[in-house]
């Protein structure tokens, strides 16, 4: 189904010949105006006109030497857009052995040009556009979070093309244009999250780059995906290969979540203590091992308290006397 590139170009399959076949045709056709062509002018083949004939013969050489500049190889997963004298000609998506007019050229945007040693201005890149998958490594790159924090974050697109007519027609070049639209977006979405939840809020689920990056890599390709529709490209996923904090705030950052990690562990060290001093003292008074009043009570839970929370062993103290 063509689709249309601008006012001006829609998408059309070229009909081209079988190229084994011309290629038959055309080498048989030199081969008969060639000797055709001799035998006139060496006078082996005797005629009143034979000035006439040897300049026709020679003629249809010459033109069907050319004619060998329309023989195109289609590779496979490769696509060949043609212009003619400017205009858009047509494309061939199969792959294959084909015939089309020698006048017409194959059309990549994607080529570079490049100066020579001499002054001159050549093209260099394949004339075919590649329909394989592709992959774009993006280069790491400075953003702030939604917190302002400084990060570094790099991601990988795995990417092709789907519209070869679209791709060499609507953008000046596909592969620079996604390189571009790939940095935008990542610099868009990465700016809505924060880089890590430091706050450790119960109860809220809340997406970060650190936590969320699979979900955050599934948006990334939606919104690069509606970018470069228009190229003719096919965003198949995006992955971030990368994430962490600059430079200048990592230090910070790092002491930041290892007192995070200390407060947890630590939460968790009093809740287990305090559940067993009140299994002590529950034992101690059901089983009627010593009766303690309040005081006692409180003394006995201090004391409990230091030894399961403290870092460094207890030291025992022996009572000989009374605890009274």
């Amino acid at each position: 189904m063509s689709e249309t590139v601008n006012k001006d170009i829609t998408e059309k399959e070229l009909k081209a010949l079988p190229g084994m076949l011309m290629l038959i045709l055309i080498t048989a056709g030199e081969l008969v105006s060639g000797l055709l062509a001799f035998g006139f002018l060496l006078g082996f083949i005797e005629s009143e006109s034979y000035v006439l004939m040897t300049v026709i013969f020679f003629a249809v050489f010459i033109i069907l030497f050319f004619a060998y500049f329309g023989l195109k190889i289609v590779r496979p997963n490769e696509a060949m857009v043609f212009t003619l004298f400017g205009k858009y000609h047509g494309t061939i998506k199969k792959s294959g052995f084909y015939f089309i007019n020698p006048f017409a050229t194959a059309f990549n945007s994607s080529r570079k040009m490049i100066t020579t040693a001499q002054g001159a201005n050549v093209f260099v890149g394949p004339k075919a556009v590649s329909l394989k998958v592709s992959t774009l490594d993006n280069q790491k790159q400075k953003v702030n979070d939604i917190l302002g924090n400084p990060i570094i974050i790099g991601a990988v697109v795995i990417w092709k093309v789907v519209d070869p007519t679209k791709a060499v027609f609507a953008v000046e070049n596909y592969q620079n244009y996604l390189s571009i639209q790939c940095d935008s977006t990542i610099r868009n979405i990465a700016r809505l999250y924060p880089y890590d939840d430091m706050d450790d809020k119960d109860g809220i689920d809340e997406k970060t780059l650190r936590g969320s990056s699979q979900e955050i890599a599934e948006r990334m390709t939606k919104e690069l995906q509606s970018r470069v529709d228009e190229a003719g490209l096919e965003i198949l996923e995006v992955r971030i290969t990368h994430l962490s904090y600059a430079e200048e705030i990592a230090a910070a950052m790092l002491q930041r979540q290892q007192a995070v990690a200390i407060i947890a562990a630590r939460r968790k060290i009093v809740e287990g203590a305090v559940s067993m001093v009140e299994m002590a003292i529950e034992q101690l008074n059901e089983k009627e091992v010593v009766v303690l009043d309040d005081e006692r009570k409180a003394q006995m839970v201090s004391n409990l308290m230091v030894v399961l929370c403290g870092n460094k062993e207890a030291q025992p103290i022996v009572n000989s006397g009374s605890i009274y």
